[in-house]
């Protein structure tokens, strides 16, 4: 848990200790309950649980390195300004240092302009061992902020090591498991013919729903269930869609916020892959633009069962911390579209998921 234990050790100067405690948190469950898994529904329960952990450190980690370059730059800009000022402060403290005492003391104009020399020379010193202890304390924060940064992108790099490890991990016992419980099977000769007559998602989703059947659990929406991926809702980026775009990082997983039935996977439209959910009747949830998918046609998923992953490639160490570029941006980042569809009409997202 050597990971973990770094993780306790930044967010302390970072003052991000309630995310990155409640990260290292998940982190701990999750291996403990990989460890302790015997079948493989527990064992893939365990890896999804364990990738959602490595994906919630890695956020509080990217924030925390940020943060650390950030005051590491403001410290050193600030430096760099004040060198004449630094400078000058040197040379002055090196003068009093090289003067004998008995010159300190001693005045062309008497004995009373002795002592108010030597007061304001006192008062001088004073003020000067001010700034030479602020001078003191800024390189100190310099050095300890270049030490946490370097910490911090050893961590970094092991988090997306293992959090990779995990997402491998998860996608080789998906497909090591048997068959999950199924409401219908999926009939590939009408599924083509649907895709290929299909002129807009709305037809789409009418007819798929038409030709299958209902199930019989039922769900209201109350505004709280989690985004199905780990990211942040972007501004609209096409007023002609009714859901929603998540941005989030490269290869993050997908997963189900309800216990849900597989309705369609494939490619449709222009909207890449997508997954179609049914988490009770006449509702939809439409996931458009994962890069690997785990599931089929027909089968029942629980809650928080892995779905997919999106696409990209996992970002470097550098490529985090210039993510944010505008000379880097959309680079690294991946796009989730979420649609809600209910009786054959769009909703909006936020009746079902928390948006905020």
């Amino acid at each position: 848990m050597r990971w973990v234990a770094l993780l306790w050790c930044l967010a302390s100067p970072l003052a991000a200790q309630e995310q990155a405690q409640e990260a290292a948190r998940q982190l701990q469950a999750a291996n403990a309950r990989l460890e302790a898994a015997d079948t493989a529904r527990d064992r893939i329960r365990a890896l999804t649980e364990t990738v959602q952990a490595y994906e919630a450190g890695l956020i509080a980690m990217r924030d925390g390195l940020r943060q650390i370059t950030v005051q590491e730059t403001e410290i050193s800009d600030k430096l760099a300004e004040d060198r004449e000022d630094l400078a000058r402060l040197l040379g002055v403290l090196s003068s009093i240092s090289k003067t004998p005492d008995p010159v300190i003391l001693s005045h062309p104009q008497g004995a009373r302009n002795a002592a108010r020399a030597g007061m304001l020379t006192t008062d001088m010193t004073l003020a000067l061992e001010e700034q030479v202890d602020a001078l003191r304390e800024q390189l100190r924060m310099a050095q300890s902020l270049r030490a946490a940064r370097a910490d911090a992108t050893n961590m970094l790099q092991e988090g997306l090591v293992g959090a990779q490890e995990a997402r491998v991990a998860l996608g080789q016992a998906v497909s090591d498991r048997v068959t999950l419980p199924r409401r219908f099977e999926q009939d590939p000769v009408q599924t083509a013919l649907l895709v290929a007559s299909a002129q807009t998602l709305a037809d789409f989703a009418a007819e798929l729903t038409s030709a299958t059947p209902s199930p019989e659990n039922t769900l209201t929406a109350s505004g709280d269930l989690p985004l199905p991926v780990a990211g942040i809702v972007l501004p609209d980026q096409d007023p002609n869609l009714p859901g929603i775009h998540v941005g989030a990082a490269p290869q993050a997983l997908v997963s189900t916020p309800v216990d849900a039935t597989i309705l369609f996977e494939g490619p449709l439209l222009n909207y890449g892959t997508v997954v179609i959910l049914e988490p009770t009747a006449g509702v939809l949830f439409i996931f458009a633009g994962l890069g690997t998918v785990f599931v089929q046609p027909g089968e029942i998923v629980s809650a928080d069962a892995p779905i997919g992953l999106l696409g990209g490639a996992a970002s470097d160490v550098d490529g985090i911390l210039t993510e944010n570029d505008a000379s880097n941006a959309g680079q690294a980042q991946q796009v989730l579209y979420l649609e809600v569809r209910d009786r054959q009409s769009a909703v909006s997202p936020d009746a079902w998921f928390a948006l905020e």
